[in-house]
């Protein structure tokens, strides 16, 4: 009932007017809707000529722009319903939500629920829909984690009562990942818990064992599995002409689309690797399709803006420590660090700085379930942003 209250109070004390405007950080507000809204443009652009093929003959130009703004609108519905609960309820529910996150990891591996495509098992249908428990998952591990660092702030120095606890958690959240297999959302996920972590004041040296059990568990997964090892291989030469028509043909492509765009690119709409050449091209590698059409200065603005809300976050989570509200500040920092890590690995992968892996690019690429939980996400650092806004002009919030 305490939280029903606390939600029926907010929802009643954010009402649009001149006071509500002057609490919410506008630069980030505007970033968000610019990233989304070319994003929309660009997953368009980059999907067109998918109809064209014979695997999506059936699906019409504009089918995967509908399906893109369809989740848009639902993921601003669930932005807005994020944003109007007060973080003090969030807490609250930080390990319920969590316990419910990892019962879906489990439910997506039973066969006849979750979906399988490509050889993984990581959706679950809900009617035209589909579902991605690990994109929730992102969500509910910057809770968990900074309300962990809250609750057990005398035993962050100990292992068995600051250690143990997080990284059994961090543990199993990582092989129902890996059964799935996703190992991509496990390297972003293990990062937000880890900087939180290490940014709540967790023991250096057992935060140090932390990271080398993360990194050596990363590198033992990628040595035991011959199709991960071979990625690795051919990342380090995509020109090897067994490599090229091979494991690196996305790799090469997408090197060959920013080529190609140069410093201007060859303009918007006129991407040749969109046509079936570099697969994903609407997804994982929409920067490559951004690099060819609008060149360089393209894709550099793109990462300006990123850096412009990564950087944001960081100020909006530095406020709220100022003023004591601990799990406010560590929710804010893992968005942040949350959005810079995913978009770092995305990029690193289209220009070939990183090993091919399926991350898409966060509020751009399409993709159902990740640019809802983006939303979300967002949403929950402008409530940190508003919230410590108006403690600073101490009005209630």
């Amino acid at each position: 009932m305490s939280v029903f209250r606390d939600l029926t109070s907010s929802l009643n004390s954010v009402r649009p007017g001149r006071t509500t405007m002057a609490s919410v950080d506008v630069g980030v507000i505007v970033a968000v809707i610019a990233l989304v809204l070319f994003g929309l443009l660009m997953v368009y652009s980059a999907s067109i000529a998918l109809s064209d093929g014979p695997r999506y003959e059936s699906y019409g130009r504009f089918y995967f722009v509908g399906r893109h703004a369809v989740f848009i609108l639902v993921g601003l519905v669930a932005a807005l319903f994020t944003a109007s609960v007060p973080m003090k309820v969030w807490q609250k529910v930080a390990l319920p939500l969590f316990a419910i996150a990892l019962l879906m990891l489990v439910v997506v591996l039973v066969p006849g629920i979750g979906r399988e495509v490509n050889g993984a098992r990581r959706w679950i249908a809900l009617g035209p829909l589909n579902f991605q428990p690990s994109e929730l998952m992102k969500v509910v591990v910057l809770l968990y984690a900074a309300d962990y660092v809250v609750r057990k702030q005398a035993h962050l120095q100990g292992f068995l009562r600051g250690f143990l606890p997080m990284a059994m958690a961090l543990t199993l959240v990582g092989l129902l990942l890996l059964l799935e297999p996703d190992l991509g959302a496990f390297i972003v996920i293990g990062a937000i818990a880890v900087g939180i972590l290490f940014i709540g004041g967790i023991n250096l040296k057992l935060f140090t064992t932390l990271l080398g059990i993360v990194m050596g568990s990363f590198m033992l997964l990628i040595w035991a599995s011959p199709w991960r090892r071979e990625r690795i291989f051919v990342y380090l030469d995509p020109w090897n002409p067994e490599n090229t028509y091979g494991s690196a043909y996305q790799l090469s492509h997408s090197l060959i689309a920013l080529g190609r765009g140069e410093w201007f690119g060859v303009g918007l709409g006129d991407s040749i690797e969109k046509l079936h050449y570099l697969p994903e091209a609407h997804t994982d590698f929409i920067v490559a399709v951004i690099g060819e059409e609008l060149g360089f200065v393209g894709v550099l603005c793109l990462l300006a803006v990123f850096a412009y809300v990564v950087i944001r976050g960081f100020d909006i989570a530095r406020q709220a420590m100022v003023l004591d509200r601990v799990f406010d500040g560590l929710v804010a920092q893992g968005v942040a660090l949350w959005f810079g890590v995913q978009a770092f690995i995305n990029v690193g992968v289209v220009v070939g700085l990183l090993p091919t892996k399926g991350l898409t690019l966060p509020l751009v690429s399409y993709g159902g379930s990740g640019i809802v939980m983006n939303l979300v996400a967002i949403a929950l650092l402008l409530r940190v942003d508003y919230e410590t806004r108006c403690m600073m002009r101490g009005k209630r919030r």
